[in-house]
């Protein structure tokens, strides 16, 4: 099965040139040149990820990412000319994934492709797991969390704090503990970066935002 890309830019060279480049590489990607354009292509297509550009006409893609996260974890790769860290971590805030700065190489937006479709979907190929902690319960076959019974959209990156912490309760873990493990060696972030998913976690943990323990100066701790 080819994954669909989903690949929104305003800029029609750009957008063209990473069409060709993701069919070379046997995905099918699917062109929009706005939010709003992507957000009605994404509620009738099945999307495997989507590459998305900041600043745009008619919806951009921060406004595109907020809506798609109201109902969807998929993996969202950002791309935009800024660099500065508040953007980086605006993005951050909104729930995408990985965030590149054109211009960049492509063999790069490829490797963030693969490496994210691998943590996502692979998981189907995996033993089946299942994780419960104080009417927690996590299903790593499906990657569904319930809470109380509720479910948690999460996105892949808070899916993969959960779970790290889980499989690591009472352990503290530094920051860069966290960043090594779920962004990888490679990743050019900050540890702002650590602190802003967890604190999105934590607000979808609701009542149960304490079994994230914070060890000052240090990092933090999965109590349960």
């Amino acid at each position: 099965m080819k994954e669909k890309i989903l690949v929104v830019d305003d800029e029609e060279r750009m957008r063209k040139l990473i069409v060709a480049y993701l069919k070379k590489q046997g995905y099918e990607p699917i062109e929009a040149e706005n939010g709003l354009e992507a957000l009605r292509i994404f509620e009738n297509e099945k999307i495997h990820l989507i590459v998305l550009d900041v600043m745009m006409p008619v919806m951009d893609g921060w406004t595109a990412c907020k809506e798609i996260r109201k109902v969807s974890d998929v993996p969202i790769i950002f791309l935009t000319a800024k660099g500065e860290d508040e953007d980086m971590l605006l993005g951050f805030e909104f729930g995408t994934d990985h965030y590149l700065t054109k211009p960049f190489d492509m063999r790069v937006l490829l490797a963030h492709i693969k490496a994210l479709i691998n943590r996502v979907y692979n998981a189907q190929t995996q033993t089946k797991k299942e994780i419960h902690i104080n009417g927690l319960y996590i299903d790593e076959l499906s990657h569904k969390v319930t809470l109380e019974g509720e479910v948690l959209n999460l996105s892949p990156k808070e899916y993969d704090l959960l779970v790290y912490f889980a499989a690591n309760n009472g352990i503290v873990l530094t920051r860069e503990q966290i960043l090594d493990y779920i962004w990888g060696m490679d990743y050019f972030g900050d540890y702002r970066t650590v602190d802003s998913h967890i604190r999105r976690l934590r607000d979808k943990l609701g009542e149960k935002a304490n079994l994230i323990a914070t060890i000052r100066g240090v990092g933090y701790r999965f109590e349960a």
